[in-house]
């Protein structure tokens, strides 16, 4: 068998195992709209300044009736350590952030971004795997976000965000989902596939983000940019299911190779990680939430730049 039809399959049967749970990871506005009746249902908007998607001022002006608000940029989702950006905070910090919304382990969750560009799916992205790390499995993204809601026409409402009484939400750490530095350094030399969810630019050593020490990318990596995923359609953004096969066949990877994703802090990687996990299939997929924001601190870790059509290793900083 092929890998393009070993995909497929993989696809087609990841999808099917979702159905039967009655929601799948990824949701239309349709599908929301005839579920918001439902008392274990959640609708948790994450808009932010990212992409210009709004803030809270933005949900009180409009949003999907009944919803939570919480910014994924501003409210804990991922915190700053020893100089590294965008990490998972504490099971106990997610714990109270998460309870203190008033979500239960026994609800079902609803992630709603702003739908506003390219990079915003992250934000929905990010805090679903969040929600895996904790041990949530009951998580979906709404498609094309909040912008997509309101291009289908449908009702919004204005005010405040809905009151649930705090809960005590548990999690329950899944530390297969989180690729640590330890275990990217080990990658190297192992074969699980390090996959880097930037622009090409970024991964040829061309450009580099303020988070990242220096430009290049971990040696080995496979590149596989996240926005090629998303497109705009009717003034919204939204996953492109159809265009996963083949992207994911033109970066050559193996859905049945432990997979990590990486970026400069964890928010473009966690689009890649929720497509190869969630609607690819594959087998095993991490997202290494220090990505190069860590792993450029060190001048003893090497990087690689494209340099005349060909790989260089770095093992130095400019």
């Amino acid at each position: 068998m092929s890998r393009l039809s070993a995909i497929v399959l993989v696809f087609a049967s990841s999808l099917a195992v979702a159905a039967g749970n009655g929601t799948t990871p990824l949701v239309d506005a349709s599908w929301l709209e005839s579920n918001l009746h439902r008392d274990d249902l959640v609708v948790l908007d994450v808009r932010s300044g990212i992409d210009n998607g709004g803030d809270r001022s933005s949900f009180q002006d409009a949003h999907i009736p009944g919803s939570l608000y919480s910014s994924y940029t501003g409210d804990g989702w991922r915190e700053s350590r020893d100089g590294v950006s965008g990490l998972l905070p504490p099971v106990s910090s997610l714990e109270r952030l998460i309870g203190g919304l008033g979500i239960s382990n026994d609800d079902t969750v609803v992630i709603v971004p702003a739908g506003t560009g390219a990079t915003d799916f992250g934000s929905a992205a990010r805090v679903y795997w969040t929600f895996r790390v904790l041990g949530h499995d009951e998580v979906a993204i709404l498609n094309g976000g909040f912008a997509g809601w309101k291009a289908e026409g449908f009702e919004t409402v204005s005010g405040e965000s809905n009151q649930r009484a705090v809960t005590d939400f548990k999690g329950s750490l899944q530390q297969n989902l989180i690729a640590s530095l330890e275990e990217v350094e080990e990658a190297r030399s192992t074969q699980a596939q390090l996959v880097d969810a930037r622009p090409a630019d970024y991964f040829r050593g061309e450009n580099q983000s303020p988070a990242a020490r220096a430009p290049g990318t971990i040696p080995g990596s496979r590149n596989l940019p996240h926005a090629g995923f998303v497109g705009e359609r009717n003034s919204a953004w939204y996953l492109n299911e159809g265009s996963i096969t083949a992207r994911v066949n033109e970066a050559e990877l193996n859905p049945g190779t432990r997979t990590i994703a990486f970026c400069n802090t964890g928010h473009w990687a966690a689009t890649d990680w929720f497509v190869l996990s969630e609607l690819a299939g594959f087998e095993e997929v991490a997202l290494y939430d220090g990505s190069m924001a860590e792993w450029s601190q060190d001048s003893n870790r090497p990087l690689q730049v494209a340099k005349k059509g060909l790989g260089k290793l770095l093992d130095f900083f400019n």
